[in-house]
């Protein structure tokens, strides 16, 4: 038996078919995973990220600490509420998780970590953070519904009551305290929509009261389809602590301005940078008829040089896509390797499909 959710009996008695995630009991569908990557596009679902760990560090130095722990820089953060996406790294430049912070007061910083990598994020946090005298503090009383789509953030609104009315009003990337929540206007879907902390005892009765409120109950299959049409990544898959962020597609999450901010692995990405980053994320379109996968091995010159790091069929291009990491200077045609076939495949830029609707030509 795995971990569980607040949500986990709402999941069993809504007949959700529960998979193992990362050590939790997680639902990847409740039906047809296709119906739910729809709804989302062109409606409003929800998924249960409880398993996902929200950080609480606080402390007088907590934002100077911050500058130092991520390589992407909270200086940017001004206004109370607002987020950054950021990776955090080791001394190497590898990918020790990929995560939201977001600026709550001077001496108060809100932190969500991928599930996955909790145990091994809680512990390198802590152990940075005794010279700066930070508090970290593991937030197991809450629970955290996303609900993602052109239609959800009025639906949950409408669900939440008026003390969550003025949410309405939250700029993107951007969260609050309203009442007993925490809503951001943040996603893993490529759809407008929020993500809401509250706490796990209301868990089962707001899940109840949303799908009531016509939002679709969403598994873990159809959050995987829309954060990959979406171009985002997944921790594990598309990189790790092996992977820099500049061969990952994450080089626009790196802050190396101003140039005498000191964070961990910024050492060696400048070196990585001198020298040259042999490797980079591209989006891969397949010509034939297939479905790309995992590490299906990408053929660059006639030549194994490549691999996908995720792929899928997509239900809103009908196509199957994939991101996968190739040479600096691969470009134009590939083909996969799938079970001996080498079938083609277009190189082509991500994020495939946001907002209901394809981002790139077919």
């Amino acid at each position: 038996m795995g971990l569980r959710t607040p949500l986990y009996d709402t999941h069993v008695a809504a007949g959700a078919r529960m998979v193992d995630f990362g050590g939790w009991d997680m639902p990847v569908n409740y039906g047809s995973q296709i119906d739910e990557h729809h709804a989302v596009r062109r409606d409003a679902g929800m998924f249960d990220v409880s398993h996902m760990c929200v950080l609480d560090l606080n402390g007088t130095r907590v934002r100077e600490f911050l500058r130092f722990l991520l390589a992407n820089d909270v200086a940017k953060l001004k206004t109370p509420g607002k987020a950054l996406y950021s990776c955090m790294l080791n001394e190497h430049g590898g990918v020790i998780d990929d995560l939201i912070v977001y600026f709550m007061t001077d001496n108060w910083f809100r932190m969500v970590v991928n599930a996955g990598t909790r145990d091994k994020d809680i512990a390198w946090i802590r152990q940075q953070a005794v010279a700066f005298a930070v508090e970290i503090s593991v937030r197991e009383d809450l629970a955290m519904i996303a609900v993602q789509g052109p239609q959800a953030r009025a639906k949950a609104v409408s669900v939440l009551g008026a003390e969550t009315q003025s949410a309405l009003e939250l700029k993107i990337f951007s969260g609050g305290e309203f009442g007993r929540y925490f809503i951001a206007r943040t996603g893993y879907t490529g759809e407008d929509g929020f993500e809401v902390m509250l706490p796990a005892a209301d868990a089962a009765k707001t899940w109840v009261a949303f799908h009531a409120a016509g939002i679709a109950q969403c598994g873990l299959g159809a959050r995987d389809t829309l954060r990959l049409e979406a171009g985002m990544n997944l921790y594990g898959n598309d990189m790790d602590e092996t992977q820099s962020p500049l061969e990952s597609g994450l080089s626009w999450t790196i802050a190396f301005e101003p140039a005498d901010r000191n964070f961990i692995g910024r050492a060696a990405l400048e070196k990585q940078q001198q020298a040259g980053v042999p490797r980079k994320m591209v989006g891969l379109l397949l010509e034939d008829r297939g479905v790309l996968r995992s590490h299906q091995p990408v053929m660059v010159d006639g030549q194994p040089d490549g691999e996908i790091t995720s792929g899928t069929f997509s239900p809103t291009l009908e196509r199957s896509i994939a991101l996968a990491r190739v040479p600096a200077a691969a470009q134009g045609s590939v083909k996969v390797d799938i079970r001996g076939k080498h079938l083609a495949a277009r190189i082509v830029p991500y994020p495939f499909a946001r907002h209901g609707k394809a981002c790139i030509e077919l």
